[in-house]
């Protein structure tokens, strides 16, 4: 029967009618159109009569190149299907763990024997039934390696997935970046980690390297989940991120094996097996398809090398072609492998499948993916893409769902995409093979002023005098609130950063300053994230660059903040505010002065120099009056409340307090005082306030200003203080003889035993000690021996 006949001429979708009004205009049967773009006949009759009303991206890039349309007729076709398909996705919430794993793939195949390796592995660590020995053993670790695109992550994230319900704490993948020109250092990866496992942030701002590690290695003796470390470089990236005991099962995935790691499992992955390759053709095309031509199918899996990319690459490709057969698909990918030269991965072949699959793109489709290969970081979103290529965004999420089903691209956290490391390689040699230096630079340039621009407006949602910025229907991610900014911030740090970076090697100097001061108020909340020292060193070199006194000594004030609080580098951060002192004194700036005081107040402080940090205070205080900065006031009086305390000038201390709540309460200030600063000020001058009156002996009234600010550290993450807080209210109400209230306030510094240093754990435990001696000799008869 003909391919006109049974069609319904007014009904079906948008896409449906401008297909066949499209194959009617070119004088097309359907199953002339079948022929030329490999979608079968069945197929295309569906479409054109509304029965299959969410066409593949693939599908109708096939489709196209079938009718022989020019760019414009495409990009109406494309709109079509948008027309048929529901609305935006809704934005993933924005607490989602940072490191879960990505999708996984449906078809997963073969790798039988490696698996159960592997779910030996993952029986061992769920039931922590290992080797009987002394101690506590050391959980299980497998170092999955091989070549590129032999599937390390995918049976990683296979193994993770299906264990899931053995793990009830989670499953997580964090990507050790092993090929990159800086590889993801331990020492990132640790804070990185803990703060997917729920640390705080302020937490692990007074945390050293050391006690982070520490924090590591207590949490992930009780935890029981799968962590992933996906392409690994070297031994030391991997080393100290191993667990010493508990049930936490590492997978590490690297291209290398690893030799240096002790005591680990190894699993080394090569090409598969001529049946695993047939099952996963079977898998993707079908079996039917496979089965009817089993030597077609063979020169497939030969051509491919038997390697699982190169493989899903090409049968992703068949699998949008229904009416296309497989000895064509072979003889494609002969001709791609003769035509053009070989892109190596080992002595594997791979080039011929990605040119298969990127020759079939549609011309927008091949940009983007050509385009991409510019994205600097791990990830990308559907902005990132639309920013680059300079298209709509629901245009921009089509190609890359057509590159995704493709198998050109891959899925990451949340709704990202990422490359296989020899994709982005293969799109950086066509972009380079077909894009001119003009556009490369054009893309470039759009790439890097959107992350950076974005950067500034979500920065500046913490800024007092910001806040939220002017409404913009044209930008590409909603930045309506706070949680919103903090979340871009950070899932496209990767990539704001090497734009930043970027902007710092072309000499955009007032750029480079612009997003490192709009980083300031914001960099507080995230002061574990490892490159605060970096941005600012970079901004206050801007500001040499410029000639520009005060900015460089804004930027210097700034840096040994970060030296300090995110690095614990004393010597550096003092050398930092003594110089941006220097800069503000010769330029005039009494703010930045007022700023290199308090900072100076504030590390002499850490060190017990207190006699130079109550002067450096004072200091402060006064340049910041004359300046009319009250939040730089405010910060210099609560530091001058704790350093009177220390030096024993009790009724000075309060006075200072009561300044600094006068301030708090002054009308004129309400709108200079953002509220989260309002709050921590607060709180933080009635902690400060409550050692004045224990140091006095005035139980009451510590017991009053105690139990107001009771609880509130805990929440913001602030452990040591949340743990002083309940130690000193223990004491208190031991010194008021409330010893069961006490008793409860001690053992609740007990359970925080994972949060906190040992002095105060150990005080905890001792003042415990004392309020049992004291209820046994309260039992004891007079006269009777205790």
């Amino acid at each position: 029967m003909s391919g006109e006949h049974g069609g319904t001429h007014g009904g079906g979708t948008p896409f449906g009618r401008m297909l066949r009004e499209l194959r009617l205009s070119r004088r097309l049967t359907i199953e002339e159109l079948a022929e030329a773009s490999g979608v079968s006949g069945r197929a295309i009759g569906d479409m054109e009569r509304g029965r299959s009303l969410r066409p593949h991206p693939g599908t109708v890039t096939a489709l196209a190149q079938g009718l022989r349309l020019d760019e414009a007729a495409r990009a109406e076709l494309q709109a079509a299907v948008r027309a048929t398909r529901p609305g935006p996705k809704a934005a993933a919430p924005v607490k989602a763990a940072q490191y879960t794993l990505p999708r996984g793939v449906p078809d997963f195949v073969g790798r039988q024997s490696e698996l159960s390796a592997l779910r030996a592995l993952a029986r061992r660590a769920a039931d922590d039934a290992g080797p009987a020995q002394p101690g506590p053993a050391a959980p299980p670790v497998a170092v999955v390696s091989g070549p590129p695109g032999s599937g390390k992550t995918t049976l990683a994230a296979r193994l993770a997935k299906e264990s899931a319900p053995s793990f009830p704490d989670g499953t997580f993948l964090l990507d050790m970046r092993g090929l990159d020109a800086q590889p993801l250092p331990a020492e990132q990866a640790v804070p990185r980690l803990l703060a997917a496992w729920g640390v705080g942030d302020g937490e692990l701002a007074q945390l050293g390297a050391e006690e982070r590690l520490a924090r590591y290695y207590a949490i992930t003796a009780g935890l029981r989940a799968v962590l992933v470390l996906d392409n690994a470089g070297s031994e030391a990236q991997i080393r100290p991120l191993l667990p010493r005991e508990g049930q936490l099962l590492v997978v590490v995935t690297s291209r290398r094996t690893l030799a240096g790691l002790e005591g680990v499992r190894r699993l080394e992955l090569g090409a598969l097996d001529p049946r695993e390759s047939a099952a996963l053709l079977r898998a993707v095309v079908g079996a039917d398809r496979v089965d009817a031509e089993p030597a077609a199918a063979h020169l497939v899996t030969e051509l491919c090398g038997h390697l699982p990319l190169a493989l899903r690459v090409a049968a992703n490709w068949a699998a949008t072609r229904t009416n296309w057969s497989l000895r064509r698909l072979a003889d494609r990918l002969a001709d791609e492998d003769r035509r053009l030269d070989a892109l190596s991965a080992g002595d594997l072949r791979v080039n011929s499948a990605f040119a298969l699959s990127y020759s079939r793109l549609a011309p927008e489709a091949a940009r983007m993916f050509r385009l991409l290969s510019l994205v600097p970081g791990g990830d990308f979103g559907v902005p990132s893409a639309a920013a680059l290529t300079a298209a709509p965004p629901a245009a921009a999420e089509d190609l890359l769902e057509e590159l995704l089903e493709a198998g050109l691209l891959m899925t990451s956290r949340d709704d990202r995409y990422r490359f296989h490391d020899l994709l982005r390689l293969y799109a950086g040699a066509r972009h380079r093979a077909e894009d001119g230096e003009a556009e490369s630079a054009a893309a470039r340039a759009r790439l890097r002023a959107w992350l950076l621009d974005t950067a500034v407006l979500a920065g500046r949602w913490y800024e007092p005098g910001y806040g939220a910025p002017p409404p913009d229907p044209g930008r590409l991610v909603a930045l309506d609130d706070r949680d919103q900014a903090l979340r871009w911030i950070k899932s496209e740090s990767d990539n704001w950063l090497a734009a930043f970076r970027e902007a710092a090697g072309t000499g955009e100097h007032a750029v480079v300053a612009e997003v490192a001061e709009a980083m300031h108020w914001f960099s507080e909340h995230w002061v574990s994230w490892g490159q605060w020292t970096e941005i600012y060193a970079r901004a206050a070199e801007a500001g040499a660059a410029l000639g520009d006194a005060a900015l460089e000594a804004t930027h210097r004030n700034y840096l040994a903040w970060a030296y300090w609080a995110c690095e614990r580098r004393h010597a550096e951060a003092v050398t930092e505010a003594t110089r941006a002192l220097g800069l503000a004194r010769g330029c005039g700036d009494i703010g930045q002065q007022a700023e290199a005081h308090a900072y100076l107040g504030w590390l002499q402080n850490a060190v017990g120099d207190l006699s130079s940090a109550a002067d450096n205070c004072h200091r402060a205080q006064e340049l910041f009056g004359r300046a009319d900065n009250i939040n730089g006031y405010l910060q210099a009086a609560n530091l001058s409340i704790t350093l009177l305390q220390k030096t024993g000038r009790a009724p000075e201390a309060v006075a200072a307090y009561r300044k600094v709540m006068d301030v708090l309460a002054d009308p004129r200030n309400r709108e200079c005082v953002p509220p989260n600063v309002r709050h921590i000020t607060e709180l933080i001058a009635r902690y400060h306030l409550s050692y004045v009156h224990i140091d006095q002996a005035h139980w009451r009234d510590a017991l009053e200003v105690l139990r107001s600010i009771r609880g509130q550290f805990d929440t913001l993450g602030y452990h040591r203080q949340a743990g002083r807080v309940h130690l000193h209210l223990a004491r208190v109400l031991a010194h008021l003889g409330e010893d069961a209230e006490a008793a409860a306030e001690y053992r609740t510094v007990l359970t925080m035993e994972d949060r906190l240093p040992g002095d105060i754990l150990e005080e905890a435990r001792a003042g415990l000690g004392s309020l049992a001696i004291r209820a046994g000799s309260s039992r004891t008869p007079h006269g009777t021996p205790g």
